[in-house]
């Protein structure tokens, strides 16, 4: 049976539990509640969240009265290990929201600490937010469900830009370039309804991981 390892908030797992109901075939491993070695698994799923504690981050603070109060320092350090990890495995991995600002800053990239514009409230569950996207990115989609206040700024070393916010150019999705599934998008694909090939295809390349 594949496994699929990631940190999955409780108010989150009403989001993924339809996603996941489709594919029984692979076992859910949750550090937040189980220890859990990616040495054993076959895949990462890093989700929303909190802001990154500040200790985490690679820049300078100018303003901390922006960041969040309530980070999350332990479930920060897993993350940041397993993604290593994960890539030294070669493992399909997937970030979402503040995962995708951590899997950027976990390859030496840096955030905005505070955006204007992208936390509406009709933007957390609706897809309003237009896109542009390359022409060569394989998942593209014309408006997402996007609601953050941090982005991600400098690229990690070998990351590139898939889709952009059509409005202001915030960088709403990226991937790992030269890797087989390496995928960071702003948006929530587990909170609506037009992503299910993103899904597919992530636990499409897992279920392969496995049998590799």
């Amino acid at each position: 049976m594949p496994k699929l390892a990631t940190w999955l908030r409780e108010k989150d797992e009403k989001w993924f539990a339809p996603f996941f109901g489709k594919h029984r075939e692979i076992e859910v491993c949750n550090a937040l509640k189980v220890e859990i070695s990616i040495a054993n698994v076959d895949g990462l799923l890093l989700t929303g969240g909190s802001d990154i504690a500040p200790e985490f981050l690679r820049q300078p603070i100018l303003d901390p009265s922006v960041l969040e109060k309530d980070v999350d320092p332990a479930r920060d350090r897993w993350e940041f290990a397993a993604v290593d990890q994960a890539l030294d495995r070669g493992l399909p991995l997937l970030a979402i929201c503040k995962g995708m600002q951590l899997f950027n800053v976990a390859l030496g990239g840096t955030l905005k600490l505070d955006i204007p514009g992208h936390k509406a409230p009709e933007q957390k569950e609706n897809d309003v937010q237009q896109l542009r996207s390359d022409s060569k990115a394989k998942h593209r989609f014309e408006k997402v469900n996007s609601s953050h206040h941090q982005a991600v700024d400098a690229l990690g070393k070998g990351l590139e830009v898939e889709s952009w916010c059509a409005a202001d150019d915030i960088i709403e999705q990226i991937r790992l370039r030269n890797y087989p599934f390496a995928l960071g998008v702003q948006y929530h694909p587990e909170r609506g309804k037009i992503y299910d090939s993103l899904f597919e295809d992530f636990f499409a390349r897992l279920n392969s991981s496995r049998k590799s």
